[in-house]
């Protein structure tokens, strides 16, 4: 029946299962970002906060766009189960340390997808990742430059509350 089931698809099995991984890492993605987003709150850092938020709306339209190319191309994407998500972070800027760490991870995993594409020749899948790599240089150039501000003003006395206003003027010009 398996096979007979794979004919609807032009996805290789081994292509449709790590775009299914994906799935899952941007769901955990979005869910980390949501706890960042209520930690700041809790803090009282609410730009950072709302910028968390964003972040995690935005990660879930990423997955939702994995979801579905894998069902569009035939193919039968998974609703993941996320888990291991933490609640509390040891300090404002951990809490971006960590963010930057997860978009290096996540630019992997689709360089990753893009080789195994490339390999299999897929290249309507590899032509799909194309905006996902974008996206990445843009997340991963936010979070380095939000790092370079604790840098420049520091914590101390009122930096946490400076560095805070500031998260929300970071973007990526692309140019």
């Amino acid at each position: 029946m398996k096979d007979l089931l794979r004919l609807k698809t032009s996805l290789k099995e081994e292509i449709e299962n790590i775009l299914n991984e994906q799935i899952k890492v941007e769901a955990h993605s979005s869910a980390i970002y949501l706890a960042m987003s209520s930690w700041c709150d809790d803090q009282g850092l609410d730009y950072s906060s709302q910028f968390f938020e964003k972040q995690a709306a935005e990660e879930r339209v990423h997955m939702m766009k994995f979801f579905k190319y894998v069902n569009d191309r035939g193919g039968r994407a998974i609703s993941p189960e996320i888990a291991n998500i933490p609640k509390d972070f040891e300090s404002f800027r951990a809490v971006f340390e960590m963010a930057l760490e997860q978009e290096m991870h996540v630019t992997q995993q689709i360089n990753n997808i893009a080789d195994k594409c490339m390999k299999s020749k897929d290249f309507v899948t590899f032509q799909f990742l194309q905006w996902f790599l974008e996206e990445q240089i843009e997340e991963e150039y936010v979070a380095r430059r939000i790092l370079e501000i604790f840098d420049v003003i520091g914590e101390e006395g009122t930096g946490r509350w400076e560095i805070d206003k500031h998260v929300q003027k970071v973007s990526y010009s692309g140019e």
